[in-house]
């Protein structure tokens, strides 16, 4: 049985990630080094099409992982992960990653790509529109944010100067707003100046 054929039985003629039904053909996932069924998957021209071209990707099409990353199918879980991963910044994503368990060498095949790792080693910060964040930038915030236990409202439009890095997760940087250091979640700020 040649390896498409078995894809098709594998899939039910579907994609593997959308479930499409039409412009399929296969994929090997990175880096595969025979081409066999194992590192092959059935996927669509749209899928190919962002998987290959970051430029591309529309989040919303992804959203499809939330039922394809239960596949029994190894390649697809890996796929799955890289993609999640990739579009971690837009938050649904984050928590499908969450919930998809990669036993130790899959994780190693999925991390292969580098996805999910940023240059240097540590996680980059970014604002709502995507410009970077560094450490002792200005930034305003976007909407009222009631901040817990401390019983007050920053208001939209407050700006917040001096911001720290939350080192260890990307989504959250520290500063000063009435006289209170607090965590404020990046997709809720906008970089200024």
């Amino acid at each position: 049985m040649n390896i498409e054929k078995a894809l098709q039985d594998r899939s039910e003629s579907k994609c593997e990630l959308c479930s499409a039904l039409e412009n399929l053909a296969a994929y090997e996932v990175p880096p595969a080094s025979n081409g066999g069924l194992d590192e092959t998957i059935l996927i669509c021209a749209i899928c190919t099409e962002q998987l290959e071209d970051p430029e591309k990707v529309e989040a919303n099409h992804w959203r499809c992982l939330n039922d394809s990353m239960w596949s029994q199918v190894p390649a697809v879980q890996v796929v799955a992960w890289r993609m999640l991963t990739r579009l971690s910044s837009e938050g649904w994503p984050q928590d499908l990653l969450e919930m998809l368990y990669l036993d130790d060498e899959l994780l190693a095949w999925a991390e292969t790509t580098g996805e999910g790792k940023s240059v240097g080693g540590e996680a980059k910060h970014v604002d709502s529109n995507g410009v970077t964040l560094e450490a002792g930038d200005t930034v305003t915030l976007i909407k009222d944010l009631n901040v817990k236990g401390a019983n007050f409202t920053a208001k939209r439009g407050t700006a917040v100067r001096g911001i720290s890095l939350v080192q260890d997760n990307p989504e959250h940087i520290e500063g000063r707003v009435n006289g209170q250091r607090i965590v404020i979640l990046t997709k809720f700020v906008k970089k200024t100046g």
